[in-house]
């Protein structure tokens, strides 16, 4: 499959799971609204998705995926075949672990991520109870992300790219037909996300089986590919953990703010992420095994080629895409006061207390 073929497959299923983001989200703010409900909630998914990013999809894959085409590029089926099984091994025990640490220490996190929380019993017990149940999240996600990686290397890139589809559609099951079921129905999010995390690894599970490495327990933490992802991880953590932390900070600093600011934090973030997905991350995506292997086998002018079309091709794509962007916010800006302009407001009006 050639790149370019493979960036349309990848752009057009990321475009399919986008979309119903969208409908997740729809869903979510007709159902909910922006609250102190789904302020619970978008706090108590945002700390396994940020570790999920930060970890799974960020760090680890970018460690992982290199070591792997290495290895099947020079290594043969079985020594590859072994990586996968030791590094799946230990990434399982060590998420376990982190897991097990993050339920029981639920009540600190909710604090240090969202102190404003405090100030709301509630809110602050409703999202300590919503995080115990997301946090098994961040194990079988990135246990998907290993997976993902794995496909992405034999060049199986749409069942990755199509399979976060899985979560929204729980999500939106979830929230129209199995909420009244829930007390609070909010609650019924929270389950969305542990059961939309078994679903997609699920999905990755045949296509695995079929190119014959579907994991076996195989644990060996002084194998040297292990050891070498381990240490590439360490670099990557700090390269992908700016974005993540500021998202943090912002989440921070909303939870002081008035209920539901939170929620339209989160909304507002969603909407920005929609091209970067869509563009970056898919280019990201089959870019990574090809520029790994062409590394592997010593052909610099064949990699910097490739990073060079690739480098051409995220400007080409992302710079319509962030005007766009800043114009339909412009425009809705405008729209807004404008409105408000025409029912007889003033600037002065919102500067009087």
């Amino acid at each position: 499959m050639s790149l370019a073929r493979a960036l349309a497959t990848v752009s057009g299923m990321t475009l399919v799971s986008r979309v119903l983001g969208f409908v997740r989200d729809a869903v979510i703010a007709g159902m909910f609204g922006a609250g102190l409900a789904t302020d619970a909630f978008f706090v108590a998914f945002r700390i396994p998705n940020l570790l999920r990013r930060l970890f799974a999809e960020g760090a680890f894959s970018q460690a992982f995926v290199p070591i792997l085409a290495e290895y099947k590029s020079r290594h043969g089926s079985d020594a590859t075949k072994q990586l996968v099984d030791r590094v799946a091994t230990a990434l399982f025990l060590a998420l376990a672990v982190a897991v097990a640490l993050g339920v029981a220490a639920a009540t600190v996190i909710v604090y240090v991520s969202a102190p404003g929380f405090a100030a709301s019993p509630e809110k602050f017990e409703l999202t300590v109870t919503m995080l115990r149940i997301t946090f098994p999240y961040i194990l079988f996600i990135s246990l998907v992300s290993l997976a993902a990686g794995v496909l992405n290397t034999w060049s199986r890139f749409a069942v990755p790219a199509i399979t976060p589809t899985a979560l929204n559609v729980a999500f939106i099951v979830g929230a129209l037909f199995l909420a009244p079921y829930f007390d609070p129905p909010v609650l019924v999010l929270a389950w969305a996300v542990l059961a939309g995390g078994v679903l997609q690894l699920a999905l990755q599970v045949p296509f695995l089986a079929r190119i014959g490495m579907l994991p076996r327990p195989s644990l060996a933490l002084g194998d040297p590919g292990v050891r070498r992802v381990l240490l590439l991880m360490g670099p990557a953590v700090v390269g992908v953990s700016v974005a993540q932390i500021s998202l943090l900070l912002n989440t921070i600093f909303a939870s002081f703010l008035q209920t539901g600011s939170v929620s339209w934090l989160y909304y507002a973030d969603r909407l920005m992420e929609f091209p970067t997905g869509l563009l970056g991350v898919a280019l990201g995506t089959i870019l990574l095994p090809s520029l790994a292997k062409l590394h592997s086998e010593g052909a610099a002018d064949e990699y910097s080629n490739l990073l060079d079309w690739g480098l051409r091709l995220t400007f080409v794509l992302a710079v319509p895409a962030a005007a766009a962007l800043a114009g339909l916010v412009t425009l809705g800006a405008a729209v807004y006061f404008g409105a408000l302009w025409a029912l007889g407001f003033r600037a002065r009006d919102f500067m009087r207390p």
